[in-house]
Formats: structure tokens, sequence, C-alpha cells
């Protein structure tokens, strides 16, 4: 009946007027990006995927996540993929979960080839963004870069970011030494982790150069295996006993270099609660002979 009514209701100039909206609003939409959030259970935490006009940017919360002691962490992957592609196919949210840290990870769209141009040239615009469309607070702790391959024209564009504490290149120094150079200079409580397989050109210039750097000649296994020196060392290198790709879809890399990052652990979750034993009832002792009605008395 509501239907018909309605049918009933479109009188020409209302049914343009609807028409005309449709046809406004719909690219609008589209043009922004403007579509609903997706959020799901994904690697034991939520995984929120959503749609910029840069596009799509993925973010995570593992398991056991607060806000207010958390940091935040923007990944960048390399070239010949793109983010949907990486986040899926490299385990992403498993890897961010392994590290154990208490961070709001985000993973956006960067360059697929050599001469594509980056999307996210503001570090900050970036963050608003993809906050703002997944209805997410900015946590309060250290902001850290990571990136992979090419992802270092990216990461060198956020340099100027005043937050910026932490970068970590997985095999992606294959330029702009200056500025990470300067990056390091401009602040000691500035650190980068430096992983070098293919690009060793680039990097053991750069790593010699710099008085307060510290080599390990492979990526240990677990965080503890790194001396007190390597942990705390402003520049830390680590040459990579595994391939280029492999780096980054292994799953053993990523985790253990979190860890030396400013980044607070997560707090243990809590065990899950164990049934209670039932309780004991004791039983109930017979009534003397003679007072069937267990001793108390009518008066």
């Amino acid at each position: 009946m509501r239907r018909k009514r309605f049918l009933r209701s479109l009188t020409p100039a209302r049914t343009l007027t609807l028409t005309l909206t449709l046809l406004v609003s719909v690219p609008a939409a589209a043009a922004t990006g403007a579509t609903r959030p997706t959020t799901e259970p994904e690697a034991g935490g939520l995984h929120t995927r959503v749609d910029t006009p840069h596009g799509p940017v993925h973010l995570f919360r593992p398991a056991g996540y607060e806000r207010r002691g958390a940091g935040l962490v923007i990944y960048v992957h390399g070239l010949y993929t793109r983010v949907d592609q990486a986040w899926r196919e490299h385990r992403l949210a498993e890897q961010f979960a392994a590290s154990g840290m208490n961070a709001l990870f985000i993973a956006p769209e960067a360059p697929q080839s050599a001469d594509e141009e980056p999307a996210w040239t503001d570090l900050e615009s970036l963050i608003a963004t993809a906050l703002g469309r997944a209805h997410l607070r900015r946590p309060g702790g250290p902001l850290l870069a990571v990136g992979h391959s090419g992802a270092y024209r990216t990461l060198a564009l956020w340099l100027v970011d005043p937050a910026l504490r932490h970068l970590i290149l997985i095999d992606a120094l294959y330029g702009n030494e200056p500025e990470f150079r300067d990056w390091l200079d401009a602040d000691r409580a500035h650190k980068m982790t430096l992983i070098v397989k293919g690009t060793a050109r680039w990097a053991d210039p750069f790593v010699r150069s710099f008085r307060r750097a510290v080599t390990r000649a492979a990526i240990p296994d677990a965080f503890e295996e790194l001396t007190r020196g390597e942990r705390t060392a402003q520049l830390l290198c680590l040459r990579s006993q595994y391939g280029h790709m492999e780096l980054i879809t292994e799953g053993k890399t990523l985790p253990v270099v979190l860890r030396r990052t400013p980044l607070a652990p997560l707090a243990p979750l809590a065990p899950p609660a164990t049934p209670s034993a039932p309780a004991v009832v004791a039983p109930i002792a017979d009534p003397p002979r003679g007072d069937p009605d267990g001793g108390v008395r009518a008066e």
C-alpha cells in the first residue's frame, strides 16, 4: 500500500527533482570516495578498509589495542603491486599482530610503477583522511613509517613531519640519501632501521658515513637476539639473509624490527574465564523422629 501511494504521488515535477538529485549525488560520492568503511575481524584484531580520493587505505588494530598508549605505524608497499593486493598476499595484518606492539597500523595506496608519482605527499593529510573515514581517533603515541623497496620516494616526502620518530627501510634505500641523512642529523631521537639486500650500492656508503651506525650481519630470528648496542643504535643496518621480496612476504622481518621502535608492547590478554566448579551443598540432616516438620512446631 505504501509503495502504491508513493508511486501515485510522483508528479512529473517531483520525478524530475528525484532524478536530478540522484544524478548529482552519486557521481559526487564516487569522486570523493565517500563509501562506507568496512570493518571485519582479521588476525585476531580488527581490519578496516576505507576509500579515499587517493585510493584505498587499510587500518588494523591488533587484539588488546589501547588507543591512549598506542603508537601509529604507516606502512608503504613497494612497486608492482597495489595496496589491496599487498595487504592480502603479504599477510600484513598477521605480521603487524605478530610484532606484539600496541599500535594502529595504516597502509595507504602507493605508486605501482617508477613513473607514477606518490599521491600522499603529506603525511598528516593521510592520517587525518584515513582516521576520519574510519571514524577512529588518533592514538597519542609515537609516529613511525615503514617502507619496502620503492616506498622510499614516499617516505622521503614525509621527513618534514616533526612527529616522525622512527623509519624502517626494508631494502628501500634506492635514493634520497641526503634527505634521509639530514633527517638523522636533525635530532638524536630520530632513529632508522635499514635492511639491506639489493640496495648495498646506496646503503653501504650511507652507513659508512654515519659515525653512530651499527651493522649486524643477519636479521635475527627474534628481537631478544639483538645486543644492547643494536637495540639502541640511532642507525641499525641489518644485512639480510632473505631475498628482496621474501623480506616482506615471509613474515620473518617486519615483526622483529617493529620491536626496535619506541612502540609499547601490547598488554597480555586476559585468559578466558574457566567455568567455576559447582557449589558443594551440604546434605540436610534428617529431622529427629517424632518431629515431621523438622522441629518447628506450630503453637
